[in-house]
C-alpha cells in the first residue's frame, strides 16, 4: 500500500511500494518499475522467437526423414499459432500493444537448424537426429524464457498472465519430452545403424575396387 509520510524534518515523502511505483497526489501512479519493464521487454523478444519459428517449423517437417518427426513438428506449429495469440493476450492484460523485437538467440538458434539440413544427407536417419537436437536446443530456451515470465508474472501478482504462460511452458516441456521420446524410440538407434551400413558398404566398394585392378595386373 502507497502511503505519504513523514521524514524526521517533519515533511511529507512520497513512500514506494514493491514493484518500485511511486504515488502521486491522487494514491495511483503512472510510472513503470524497471520489472515491469524488463518484463515487457522479455514478451516481446518471445514474441517475436515465436513468430520466428512458425516460419522455421515447416522448413524442418519438410526436411524430416521419419513419419514420427514430421508430425511432431507440425504438431508443435499448432501449437506455436496459439503460443502466438496467448502472448497477445498477456500484452493486452498489461495494456501493451502486441509487438516483437529482434532476439538474437532465436535467430541464431533457426541458423543453426537451417545448417543442420545443409549439412546432412537428405533421406537420412541421421538428419532426423540432428533435426532433434537443433528443435530441443530451441525448446530448452522457450523453457527457460517462459518460466523466468510465470515468476515475474507472480512476482507482480499477474495471475492471470502468470496462468497464461504457464500453460504455454507447459507445452513447450511436453514438446520437449516427445522430441527425447522420439529419439530414443525411432531415430538415434536407426541413425546409428544407417552409418554402420553406409561404412561397410564403403569398405565393400574399396575391396571390390582393389580385387578389380588386382585382377587386371595379373
Amino acid at each position: 500500500m502507497k502511503q505519504n509520510t513523514k521524514n524526521k524534518n517533519g515533511k511529507e515523502t512520497k513512500s514506494v511500494s514493491a514493484s518500485g511505483k511511486a504515488a502521486n497526489g491522487n494514491g495511483s501512479s503512472n510510472q513503470e518499475s524497471l520489472l515491469e519493464k524488463f518484463f515487457t521487454d522479455q514478451l516481446k523478444d518471445i514474441y517475436y522467437a515465436e513468430q520466428q519459428l512458425l516460419k522455421a517449423i515447416p522448413k524442418l517437417a519438410q526436411a524430416s526423414t521419419t513419419e514420427e518427426l514430421e508430425d511432431a513438428f507440425n504438431d508443435h506449429l499448432k501449437q506455436t499459432e496459439r503460443h502466438v495469440k496467448r502472448l497477445e493476450k498477456v500484452f493486452q492484460i498489461i495494456g501493451k500493444k502486441a509487438e516483437g523485437k529482434k532476439c538474437e538467440a532465436m535467430d541464431g538458434l533457426v541458423k543453426e537448424s537451417e545448417t543442420v539440413i545443409k549439412e546432412t544427407k537428405e533421406g537420412s536417419v541421421t538428419r532426423d537426429a540432428a533435426l532433434i537436437i537443433a528443435a530441443q536446443k530451441v525448446e530448452h530456451y522457450e523453457i527457460a524464457t517462459y518460466g523466468g515470465l510465470v515468476q515475474l508474472a507472480l512476482t507482480m501478482e499477474l495471475r492471470r498472465a502468470a496462468d497464461i504462460l504457464d500453460k504455454t511452458l507447459m507445452e513447450e516441456e511436453d514438446t520437449d519430452a516427445l522430441l527425447t521420446e522420439i529419439a530414443e524410440n525411432y531415430i538415434n538407434v536407426r541413425a546409428e545403424q544407417e552409418g554402420n551400413y553406409s561404412w561397410q558398404k564403403e569398405e565393400e566398394g574399396e575391396m571390390e575396387e582393389s580385387n578389380t585392378s588386382a585382377a587386371f595386373s595379373m
